[in-house]
């Protein structure tokens, strides 16, 4: 999944061909065919490995009692992911056919309803949506080049700043 998600950061998924993940990985075409009947199969298997640390953000949060303490370390810990994964979440966010299967991809559907809903409570009503909305744009800063060349510590700290009072609206 390493060299797909390089390529598709490099060339975009539109520009990555099956033969091109075939030769980076020193294998045939029909071997990756063997594997993954359509690209579509390879671009949803990298997208669930990069979804796979805000689900485990999410399991550890559930692991502890509900409260307000549990939505801020739940915020904090989705914070940590998009800080420490700024290059992955701008393939994500830039590439069309990624951000478009991203949306469709019904476990990834199911994650960030389940987040939000810890987030901001079950109540899913326009005030919460609203929230909802700002925190994910507070997510997808991390990639912006007018923060490129900010240290992780310091993007961290101000984003948790500015997240922090959208849990209690």
């Amino acid at each position: 999944m390493d060299v797909a998600h390089q390529l598709f950061s490099t060339h975009g998924v539109g520009g990555t061909s099956l033969q091109m993940i075939a030769d980076d990985l020193g294998v045939t075409k029909a071997a990756v065919y063997h594997q993954f009947r359509a690209k579509d199969e390879i671009v949803l298997a990298v997208i669930e490995v990069q979804l796979a640390p805000l689900e485990a953000a999410l399991t550890t949060a559930l692991e502890q009692a509900p409260g307000p303490d549990r939505r801020l370390r739940l915020l904090s810990s989705l914070i940590e992911v998009a800080v420490t994964n700024r290059s992955s979440l701008s393939t994500l966010q830039s590439d069309p056919v990624l951000f478009r299967l991203l949306g469709e991809h019904p476990p990834s559907q199911r994650l960030w309803r389940e987040v939000f809903g810890e987030l901001l409570g079950d109540g899913l009503g326009a005030q919460a949506r609203i929230r909802a909305s700002v925190i994910a744009a507070i997510l997808g800063t991390v990639s912006f080049p007018l923060v490129a060349d900010l240290d992780d510590a310091t993007l961290r700290a101000e984003l948790i700043r500015i997240a922090t009072p959208l849990l209690t609206g």
